[in-house]
Parts: C-alpha cells; structure tokens; sequence
C-alpha cells in the first residue's frame, strides 16, 4: 500500500469530519517570533478535541468502515492521544473500541481513554510492542486494527490540519509539524505540496527516537534498536510503509531536537503562551528555538497535543527551568561553625536569589576536618544572574562546585 494520498481524499475527510473536530485556532506567538526573526503562529491542536489532532484520522478511517465491520468493533495501540482519539470517534460511531496501551503510558491518558469509553489492555514497554499486540487481538476477534498513522484515511484525515492552516495563514512559508510514525506531517504535505508547493514542509523528531533521518538515508523503513524521548507521543521506532512514501517525497525535510530543545520549549509555551502543550507537541516550538530550521517565517509550528502526566509536566517544568538558566543546583564549602549557614543564605538572598532547597553534608572522606557541604537548589533570574551569584560566592572564600 504505497500510493499517495491525494488532495481531494483529503478535502472528502473534511466533509465527513463535518462538526465533530473544531478548527483550532492560529495563535500569533511573539516570544518565539523574536528568537525566529519572523512571524510565528502556533495551530493549537491541543486544543482540539480529545486533547490531540489524532480524532481527525481516527473518525475517517471509522467512518468509512462498512457497518458489518463496525458492529465487530475496533482496537487500536497507542501511548495515549491515538488511543483518545479512537475512543472518542468509536463512541461516535456507535462501535466497540479495545485499545492496547504501553505499561508505561501515562495514568491520566489511560483514564482518560477508558472515559471515552474503550477497554484498555496495558501490554508491553513501546507502543511497537502494544501494536504487537493489538494485531493479535485483531486476527483472534475480528475487531478491525485502526493503525494510528499508516493508512490513507488516517493520513487524509490528519490532512485537514494542513487545509485549516492554508486558510487560516495564506502567506505561511514554513509549516514544522513534530513526527512520530509520519501520519500528521504527511497528511500535511499532501495539501501544501498540491496547493502551495513553495511552502517548505518540515518534520521534527525528538533525537532520542529519530527513525526519520536513518530512513531517508537509507531510501526504506529502518527500525532503531532503542529509543527513549520524554516526547513519548512520537517515540515511534520504525516508519510505515505508507507513511515514509509521503515522507521521502513531499516532506522538505526532517531535523531532530534534543531533550533540552523539548524542556524549554513547553517550558516558554507554558509560561508565555498559557498553552498547555505535551512534549511531543512542542518538538515544532523546540526546532525553532534551536535554530534548526533557518529563514522559516512567516512560520506556524503544529501543536500536536495537550495529553501530559502531571507528574511528568512537573519534572519537564524544572528541567525547563535548569536549561533555562533559572534554576540552579550548587554546592558550597563552607566552615562548619554556628551562623555559617545563615550568613551564607544572607548572601543568596542579597543578590536576589530565593533558596528552594538545602542540605547538608558532613560525613565525607573528601571534606576537611571543620567543613560542611551545603546543597542548594536555587531559581534565579536566568543564566547572567546565576554566574553573578556564584562569582559572588566564590570571592566570599566560598568553594562552589555548579551541576
């Protein structure tokens, strides 16, 4: 199954998607327009229903199943928005949905799935091994598999994204689109490439779980030995079929970010923006910050989905903070005498820094007799503010060691 979607497969998936998705909004984002040097606008498909865009592909490929195939329901694998949206579209269309889920998927995406009203099975540690799974189950039932990203309706119905984004940004020069599997940016292509082929289309990988770039070079699918991204919604370690035909041909081109890149870019679009993005639907934000994708604007980055763990949020909140320069662990040196502590906070808070944590240390064969280590974790006012505090330090007789 190797022939391209076209763009009147996905102008039909718009009809049939009729009310059921909302046209998300374009939003102007000035923060990330300064580092660009250009117009940004972010397509806020963690807006969308479901949290995600992937009910679009998930109700056109439903829908159009024939209603003896319907009645014998559907499964699906997924790290949880694909799952969200094959719950949702399957409740829409009266049909039965099993979804198969990693151990590992996060607890809020898997309540929210079983909410919608599918039967949650979690099996295995990837969603390469859940879709294992769900293929099993499909042949031992008769349930139709609904792959979440290599089929032709689920790539024109992801499509509709990009028609929205033409319309709603006619002079876009670039449109940056994170990658997972490759149904999203390839639904994309298929519109930009038939409507404005001199509009770049970029695909974004978390470099952790980048199949892309190893694939492209070698012109086929190749599957990666191990893959671990905090972006868990494009952890995806091998391309489909299908996908990588639209990939190869339409997709200008594919660039990676790092784990840093995804902290501190959900990290501005929380602050900044108020958007509550997940860290697979910040890779976009994140190539552009990082500088990945020169001379882009007018640009508009795709955010995928708004499905984070809260506890996973917290953790890429203060990673964020300490790749920001604003949060910062340190150690000090100092004599272990009564008021040395207090004098030693003083001098933090002197310079405007506010300690959100201390220990001590004195039993360690690498500290003199008299000496304490004192650990501090401490939010300052960015990268410039912690190198003064810390010169301060220092010129005070303390012995600082960053990191």
């Amino acid at each position: 199954m190797t022939g391209l979607v076209g763009l009147d497969d996905v102008r039909a998936a718009r009809e049939l998607l009729g009310d059921v998705v909302r046209l998300t909004p374009l939003e102007p984002s000035r923060p990330v327009a300064q580092q660009v040097g250009g117009p940004v606008h972010l397509k806020c498909e963690n807006l969308q229903r479901a949290g995600s865009y992937k009910v679009r592909g998930a109700y056109v490929r439903i829908a159009r199943l024939p209603a003896a195939d319907r009645a014998r329901g559907v499964v699906a694998a997924s790290a949880g928005n694909h799952a969200q949206g094959v719950a949702l579209a399957a409740g829409l269309l009266d049909t039965n949905a099993t979804v198969f889920m990693p151990v590992g998927a996060a607890l809020p995406k898997v309540a929210a799935t079983r909410g919608y009203g599918a039967t949650v099975r979690l099996v295995g540690a990837t969603v390469d091994e859940a879709l294992v799974a769900a293929r099993e189950h499909a042949e031992r039932t008769g349930a139709v598999f609904i792959h979440p990203f290599d089929h032709p309706d689920v790539i024109a119905g992801q499509g509709t994204v990009g028609l929205e984004i033409l319309e709603q940004l006619p002079d876009v020069r670039t449109i940056v689109a994170g990658v997972g599997g490759g149904g999203l940016v390839s639904g994309v292509a298929v519109v930009v490439k038939a409507l404005r082929p001199e509009v770049r289309v970029i695909g974004v990988q978390a470099g952790n779980a980048a199949a892309y770039p190893p694939s492209l070079a070698a012109g086929r699918p190749v599957r990666l030995p191990r893959f671990a991204t905090i972006a868990d919604g494009i952890a995806v370690g091998t391309p489909g079929d299908l996908t990588f035909a639209h990939v190869s041909k339409l997709v200008d081109q594919v660039v990676t970010v790092t784990e840093e890149d995804i902290s501190r870019a959900l990290l501005l679009l929380l602050e900044r923006g108020k958007l509550l993005v997940e860290p697979a639907g910040s890779v976009g934000v994140a190539a552009l910050l990082a500088g990945a994708i020169p001379d882009a604007a007018p640009a508009v980055a795709v955010l995928s989905g708004g499905n984070i763990d809260p506890m996973l949020l917290m953790r890429v909140i203060e990673h964020g903070l300490v790749v920001a320069g604003r949060y910062q662990k340190f150690t000090v040196r100092c004599a272990d005498r009564p008021g040395q502590l207090a004098t030693l906070l003083g001098q933090i808070a002197e310079y405007g820094a506010n300690v959100v944590d201390v220990a001590h240390q004195r039993q360690d064969a690498r500290l003199r007799l008299g000496e304490v280590e004192v650990m501090l974790k401490v939010e300052t006012k960015g990268p410039q503010h912690a190198d003064l505090l810390v010169g301060v330090l220092r010129e005070a007789g303390y012995t600082v060691t960053t990191g």
